[in-house]
C-alpha cells in the first residue's frame, strides 16, 4: 500500500528489462538496485509474468522496474508469457533489452520493436564476464543494429553505473513536465476542492487524485480550501475572496456550476487528470460523438480501478444513466477495469475512460493511441459528464 510519503507507482519512471529466458535480466536488475527483487534461477522460464518493483534510485528517482518472461519461452503457456511481456511496452517509458548467445536475431528483432514503438531503448551485453572476446560480441551488435552496448556483469558488479547513465541519458524530455493544474493557477491563489465524501471515498483517507491535486497546489504555494459538496454554499461564504479555481468531483459538476461564484474558474478532478495523463484535446473532441449515438450504439467505458461494484458508482451507474436518460434504454454499454482494455475497438462507437490516476501516462496514452488508430472517438468521465449537463464551454481546461 502507498503510504503519504511515497510517490505513486502511476508517477514513476517504468523501465522494463527483456531478453531470453536465463539471459541475466533477475540477476542484473538484483545487481541494479543492490536488493533481492526478482529470484534468480538456472532453471529457465523461472520469471513467468511481469515482477515489479517500486524503487527510488540515485540519478533517476522514483521508479518502476519491471522483470519480464524470456521473449523466447516455448509452448503454450510460453506464448502466453511471451503476449504479456510483449503488452508491458505499454506501460513502459525505456526498454532495456539483454543481448547473449551468439544467435541475436530475437534481440535485434525486439530492440527494433522498442524503437518502431518511440520507445527508448538500451542494448545489453548481460554476463560480460562470461565471454571469451567481449569485443567482438559488442561489435557484432554495433554491426546488426547500429549502436554499442553496455556491457555488464551482475556477478562481478561492473557496468551497472555505465547502465544507469545511459538510463539518466534516455529518460524521455516530457517525463515529469505535466502538472495536473497547469496554468490555471499560481502563487497566492485560493482554490477550493469540493470533494464529496460518498461511498466510493475509502474511509479515512482521499482518494488518490485529490491527494495528488493538494500536495501540487501546496508546492504551487496557493491557498487551499476543501468541502463536501453540502458545505459549498457555506464554505463561500467564510472566505473573504471568490476563488481563483473551483475544482469539484465530476458527479456534483451540475450544483457547483449553478452555485459557484461567476469570477471563479471550474473545472473537476477528472478533467485535469484528462489533461495530466491522457489526451485533453481528443477528449473535448470525442466528446462530441455523444450526440450521434443512438439505441443502436455500442459504448465502453473503461475504469483503471478494479474495486467490487458499488452503488451509485459514477462509472459503473452514473454514466450509464446519464447515456441512456440522452439516448434510450437499447443503448448497449460494456465496462471493463483494471488492465481489462479489448483489443477490438471496431465495434464501439465511444470509449469514456476514467481519470487514469492509477496508470501512468504513457499507459493511458497507449489506450488513446489505441482509439485513434481504429477511428473510435475517445472521452473521460469528467469531460462526458460536461458535456452531458451542457456545461463544458464554461469548464476550465488546464
Amino acid at each position: 500500500m502507498t503510504t503519504l510519503n511515497e510517490t505513486p507507482n502511476a508517477n514513476r519512471l517504468h523501465i522494463g528489462f527483456y531478453g531470453k529466458r536465463n539471459s541475466g535480466k533477475s540477476s542484473l536488475i538484483n545487481a541494479f538496485t543492490g536488493q533481492q527483487v526478482s529470484i534468480v534461477s538456472d532453471v529457465a522460464g523461472t520469471t513467468t509474468d511481469p515482477v515489479k518493483k517500486a524503487m527510488e534510485i540515485n540519478g533517476l528517482g522514483a521508479c518502476v522496474l519491471i522483470d519480464t518472461a524470456g521473449f523466447d519461452d516455448i509452448g503454450e503457456l510460453g506464448k502466453i508469457r511471451v503476449e504479456k511481456t510483449e503488452k508491458t511496452a505499454e506501460k513502459i517509458d525505456i526498454a532495456v533489452v539483454l543481448f547473449s548467445g551468439e544467435d541475436i536475431t530475437l534481440e535485434r528483432e525486439w530492440y527494433n520493436f522498442f524503437k518502431d514503438k518511440n520507445i527508448p531503448v538500451i542494448p545489453v551485453v548481460s554476463k560480460a564476464d562470461l565471454l571469451v572476446n567481449g569485443s567482438a560480441y559488442a561489435l557484432k551488435i554495433r554491426n546488426q543494429i547500429g549502436v554499442s552496448p553496455v556491457q555488464v556483469s551482475a556477478i562481478e558488479n561492473s557496468g551497472i553505473d555505465e547502465l544507469k547513465e545511459e538510463l539518466v541519458r534516455l529518460i524521455p524530455s516530457e517525463y515529469g513536465a505535466q502538472t495536473i493544474t497547469g496554468r490555471l493557477c499560481s502563487e497566492n491563489d485560493l482554490v477550493l476542492l469540493v470533494m464529496p465524501q460518498d461511498i466510493q471515498a475509502p474511509k479515512g483517507r482521499l482518494i488518490l487524485p485529490q491527494v495528488q491535486t493538494i500536495r501540487e497546489l501546496l508546492d504551487k504555494k496557493c491557498i487551499v480550501a476543501s468541502c463536501t459538496t453540502d458545505k459549498f454554499s457555506e464554505t463561500l461564504k467564510t472566505l473573504s475572496k471568490p476563488p481563483k479555481l473551483i475544482i469539484t468531483d465530476s458527479q456534483v459538476f451540475s450544483y457547483v456550476h449553478k452555485n459557484k461564484p461567476s469570477d471563479s474558474l471550474l473545472t473537476s478532478f477528472s478533467v485535469l487528470f484528462a489533461g495530466y495523463k491522457g489526451d485533453l484535446k481528443y477528449y473535448i473532441e470525442g466528446a462530441k460523438a455523444i450526440d450521434s449515438l443512438t439505441e443502436n450504439s455500442r459504448v465502453l467505458i473503461a475504469e483503471c480501478c478494479t474495486h467490487a461494484p458499488l452503488s451509485e458508482d459514477i462509472g459503473r451507474e452514473k454514466i450509464p444513466r446519464l447515456l441512456r436518460k440522452r439516448v434510450g434504454e437499447g443503448l448497449k454499454i460494456d465496462i471493463v477495469s483494471g488492465t481489462d482494455f479489448p483489443e477490438g475497438l471496431d465495434e464501439y462507437d465511444l470509449i469514456i475512460q476514467c481519470g487514469g490516476c492509477m496508470f501512468n501516462r504513457k499507459y493511458i496514452l497507449s489506450r488513446t493511441e489505441k482509439a485513434k488508430q481504429k477511428n473510435v472517438s475517445m472521452t473521460n468521465y469528467g469531460v462526458a459528464i460536461a458535456y452531458i449537463t451542457g456545461i463544458l464551454d464554461d469548464i476550465a481546461i488546464p
